[in-house]
């Protein structure tokens, strides 16, 4: 009886370890980054749009690195959004109240990617809080469209330039 259980519980923990492994060769990271401008006189107060450069993904080739392609993609969720002001250096976050970050291609939909409200920030870089969405049609995309909404509770008085720096990851079949 020993001897039996033994071996049943040799094949399951194979079995989880194995599942594990082919989990872990199904699942990769896709990064990307743009960068957007808070001008200067941006109105206190005011929820107000900022608009980035389409973001040209690399998915295809990150798809074809993990030996997989766009449509044996299962899914895709967003697991880090970095914001870092570039310029000017010596600035932080203290001007920011909320911000929202949204995502749409022009075959889909805009839906929220990530947020952060209630800034209390003197730091000049913020991870922001990110969705539960599903992204699969957004990254197998040429290129997306990354919008911010923010609310401004300082006056700003010189253009200040925003990395956004984007974590996908990516569960697909192999080919």
């Amino acid at each position: 009886m020993k001897i039996k259980t033994y071996a049943i519980l040799s094949l399951f923990a194979l079995f989880i370890v194995s599942c594990s492994v082919v989990d872990k060769l199904l699942t990769f990271t896709v990064s990307n980054q743009t960068s957007f401008k808070i001008a200067s006189g941006f109105p206190l107060n005011l929820a107000t749009e900022i608009i980035s450069p389409d973001v040209t993904t690399n998915s295809s080739a990150e798809f074809q690195n993990n030996n997989t392609k766009a449509d044996l993609v299962k899914d895709v969720k967003l697991t880090e959004l970095k914001l870092t002001i570039t310029d000017p250096t010596d600035k932080t976050f203290s001007f920011l109240k909320s911000i929202h970050l949204y995502i749409s291609t022009d075959a889909n939909n805009e839906i929220e990617l990530a947020y952060l409200d209630d800034i209390n920030s003197t730091v000049n870089t913020l991870n922001l809080i990110c969705t539960s969405q599903k992204l699969d049609k957004y990254i197998k995309a040429s290129s997306y469209k990354i919008r911010a909404k923010a609310v401004i509770k300082e006056s700003v008085t010189k253009d200040i330039t925003v990395k956004s720096e984007m974590k996908f990851k990516v569960t697909a079949d192999p080919f």
